[in-house]
């Protein structure tokens, strides 16, 4: 914070961060507050073009970037992107050895900035409506948009924390999910450090430094996305971790992100002993709008209530409320909504309509109020005229024998519109053939539903945050 002063950073300046799971993350994402100014966290996968946009597109004044791997030169996409843009007047190479040189000459590095500043800061004051990070989200269309949340947004989601999972003694996460995504950022970091707990950061998830790390560490709560859990409970060799000290100790698992297949959750539940706690919401609502609660039953499946202080309806095209039960976009209000994004007004009034956020997913409401995701509206297959929610196709598939993972697509069709098209990952040892699977899938589902093609592949396209890429499989 001292360091950033010093440079002329001001309340409310941008300051852009691109850094894996590393204590230099919260270090830095707590320093850029402290001064008053704004932190615009980047994904890390991003390229020196794609990091121009953002710094641009944000007004950031300076930046601090990791210096990476060989595998990626963080650091060098980073300056890349830096030397396109003008009005970002500062660059900082995070190194990993924190007293280290920079890899590319003539920059300077965090540990140079922080150098001889005093260790006393005065927090700069700032106002509870005041823009503490903007989120960039893929969304749906177009550019990248930068959701701009406020310190109230901020603080409010974190403290959501106490009825999430509550404040034990020695509460310790793993934080896999990245810090620059406001899962990872908000529910762990945030959230975490405000229930005091201890924070254990792995840069990259793989299953097999996940489940060392949970028993290395005595890990109480673990929080992924579907593909995370998918990937433990297929762990080849899982004799190698002690599994009855991991799961003693593992007191709660959440998951987002993505809708959770009930049959991962209810096979990881068994193998670890416990409960896996589905909870919902977006970069835009800070993120968590909905969460299955500790005090009552859980419903698999369900991605569970709204949260304290935060209303959430399921609407028609005309934005009427759709019968219980019945299917429409899901839109939010409360605490969590953000501003906007940032510098596109248009694109704020589209997604705030008549007061309420749209948040583009489709779900549906239980006569108890718990609320289920079916699906994206742009992953709704339209075949013939029937809707085909493909979350529902691939519920149904990971129950056939040999099927591992699913991931349904609609396809371009001129007979039928769209066709219907699955991807599939196998069990290690586990074979059948396409038509074999088609012919099960036809004794499982409605004749509009069951996927017409299916390619076996070893791996599906994913994000950095473990979502799968339905677009790049379209």
């Amino acid at each position: 914070a001292n360091g950033l002063v010093s440079l002329g950073i001001q309340p409310g300046d941008k300051v852009a961060l691109s850094c894996p799971n590393l204590p230099y993350f919260p270090l830095v994402y707590y320093g850029i507050l402290k001064a008053g100014a704004v932190v615009v966290p980047l994904n890390v996968l991003l390229k020196g073009r794609e990091i121009a946009y953002h710094l641009q597109d944000a007004d950031a004044k300076a930046y601090f970037c990791f210096q990476g791997t060989p595998d990626l030169p963080m650091g060098q996409f980073g300056y890349e992107g830096f030397q396109q843009i003008d009005g970002c007047e500062h660059f900082f190479m995070i190194t990993i050895d924190p007293a280290g040189p920079s890899p590319i000459e003539g920059t300077k590095t965090l540990g140079q900035l922080m150098y001889g500043q005093s260790p006393a800061f005065d927090t700069v004051a700032t106002n509870a409506d005041d823009t503490a990070v903007i989120l960039y989200t893929s969304g749906t269309t177009g550019s990248p948009k930068g959701a701009e949340l406020s310190h109230a947004n901020m603080i409010f989601n974190a403290r959501l924390s106490d009825t999430m999972y509550g404040r034990v003694e020695n509460d310790v996460h793993l934080v896999t999910l990245p810090l620059f995504h406001s899962f990872g950022q908000t529910v762990q970091m945030n959230g975490g450090f405000y229930n005091q707990a201890a924070l254990s950061l792995l840069p990259r998830f793989d299953p097999d430094t996940a489940l060392s790390i949970m028993e290395r560490d005595n890990v109480t709560i673990f929080a992924g996305v579907p593909t995370m859990y998918w990937a433990m409970l297929n762990h080849p060799n899982p004799e190698k971790f002690d599994l009855a000290k991991i799961a003693g100790n593992l007191r709660l698992a959440v998951s987002g992100g993505s809708a959770m297949p009930v049959e991962v959750m209810r096979a990881f539940g068994e193998k670890f002993k416990v409960e896996i706690l589905e909870g919902y919401g977006l970069s835009e609502t800070s993120p968590v709008a909905t969460f299955n609660r500790l005090d009552r039953p859980s419903k698999p499946g369900s991605v569970g209530l709204p949260v304290w202080g935060v209303s959430v309806r399921v609407v028609d095209l005309e934005d009427k409320d759709v019968a219980q039960g019945e299917m429409g976009e899901i839109v939010i209000k409360g605490h969590n909504i953000m501003k906007g994004y940032y510098k596109k007004p248009e694109a704020t009034a589209e997604a705030m309509r008549n007061g309420w956020f749209h948040t583009g997913d489709i779900g549906k409401f239980d006569e108890d109020g718990f609320l289920t995701i079916t699906d994206r509206v742009k992953d709704m297959i339209i075949r013939g005229g029937f809707n085909v929610y493909p979350r529902e196709i691939e519920e149904v598939m990971v129950t056939h024998p040999a099927v591992s993972l699913a991931a349904v697509v609609g396809v371009p069709d001129e007979r039928h519109g769209e066709e219907v098209k699955a991807y599939i990952i196998l069990k290690p040892g586990q074979q059948v053939t396409e038509d074999e699977l088609i012919d099960w899938c036809k004794g499982c589902m409605a004749a509009y539903k069951y996927p017409r093609a299916i390619e076996f592949r070893d791996a599906l396209p994913m994000t950095a945050t473990g979502k799968i890429l339905k677009r790049e499989l379209r």
